[in-house]
């Protein structure tokens, strides 16, 4: 049985300059406030995203460079109703206090699960090392990056979509497709 995501595309345009941070476009722009400002320097790691499957720090990076990438928010892991095994793991972990590090450490956990699905604990911890949590909740963090782990090898059989959906052609929800044209950013977005 396949798992299947419903997806419709917009396109939009955005008036920025090219070397804009792709995080205000995101969050200012497009309303995706999955990503989170939070150090400015691409330090803390509050406001990465996933480029070609990639965590990338969103803060630094210029719109302009994002041209023809394919760029996932935290949005377009899951829902509410349905989300990414990713997200489930931390939510049976509770591994939140305030909430502002978990787009960072989602992200990165599901970049880490895309190129190594039965990562190491050891692997887990040094994917993580450079994400700031301030309340401490690490441990927590870190149990359900394991437990991520082994979320996505129980289910894999059903469908190698639920890994990356656009492997069987379904393009994870909130995609972000960046166009050079006419001088603007062109922007198709990809929303549930």
């Amino acid at each position: 049985e396949c798992r299947r995501r419903a997806v419709r595309e917009r396109a939009c345009d955005v008036d920025a300059a090219p070397d804009t941070a792709l995080l205000h476009v995101l969050r200012n722009d497009l309303s995706l406030k999955g990503p989170k400002y939070g150090c400015g320097l691409g330090e803390c790691g509050a406001c990465a995203v996933l480029i070609d499957g990639m965590a990338a720090r969103s803060c630094v990076i210029p719109i302009e460079g994002c041209i023809g990438r394919y760029i996932v928010t935290l949005e377009g892991l899951g829902t509410r109703e349905d989300p990414d095994p990713v997200q489930q793991a931390f939510i049976e972990e509770q591994a939140a206090q305030c909430g502002y590090c978990l787009n960072g450490m989602i992200i990165t956990t599901k970049a880490l699960l895309l190129r190594s699905p039965q990562p190491t604990e050891a692997e887990v911890m040094l994917a993580l090392q450079h994400h700031l949590c301030r309340c401490g909740a690490h441990i927590e963090i870190r149990r359900a990056a394991m437990r991520a782990a082994g979320l996505l090898v129980d289910i894999r059989h059903l469908d190698r979509a639920v890994l990356w959906p656009a492997v069987r052609g379904h393009a994870p929800t909130d995609a972000v497709a960046f166009a050079d044209g006419d001088g603007r950013q062109r922007l198709a977005v990809e929303t549930r």
